[in-house]
């Protein structure tokens, strides 16, 4: 199914401006109960490269509980990282290399595929034994495995089918941009 058409001559240009306007204020089946405010502006990339997660928040508008999701995300910054850049959970280890750990100072190196945890941040001191979880969760927009599209985002390992996929029983959220489509993952 096409999602999104190219304008003919005869589309009226108005009507193409509202429909990329009204999208701050679209409202999917989980709200038009009234109970949910629209869906905010999406927040920066969690990444510049090598895919990250954007999120979308949105607030509950009864002094009671509202039935579904707060939050949403998309992924974004789908290009390749350049190869100088290095492994992004690296970096994240790296990045305590400076903090000590039991009053040492260590070189931390990238615990990955642990198939118990794979969103938490654990890192090996260099050229010992010594494994630490740095952090419960990586930043959004690490892979769960070195050799997968799996991506973690909030501490929780995505499945790539789920980020790319899209759901049209929920609100279904393409812009179209130069033809453009930006999946939303639920």
């Amino acid at each position: 199914m096409e999602c999104c058409r190219r304008a003919t001559p005869g589309t009226p240009l108005l009507f193409l401006a509202f429909l990329l306007l009204s999208s701050r204020t679209a409202r999917s089946e989980e709200d038009r109960d009234g109970l949910w405010d629209a869906w905010g502006p999406w927040s920066e990339c969690s990444r510049t490269c090598g895919g990250g997660a954007s999120y979308s928040l949105r607030r509950c508008l009864s002094s009671k509980s509202c039935e579904g999701r707060n939050i949403r995300y998309r992924t974004c910054s789908n290009v390749d990282c350049p190869p100088e850049s290095g492994d992004f959970r690296a970096q994240q280890c790296s990045a305590h290399n400076d903090v000590k750990h039991h009053g040492q100072f260590y070189e931390w190196l990238p615990v990955s595929n642990d198939p118990d945890n794979p969103c938490s941040l654990k890192c090996q001191a260099k050229g010992t034994a010594l494994v630490v979880e740095l952090a419960p969760k990586v930043l959004d927009g690490t892979r769960c495995y070195t050799e997968s599209l799996d991506m973690c985002i909030s501490g929780l390992c995505q499945v790539s089918t789920d980020l790319f996929s899209f759901n049209l029983s929920k609100e279904f959220l393409c812009l179209c941009i130069n033809s453009l489509h930006i999946p939303t993952i639920w």
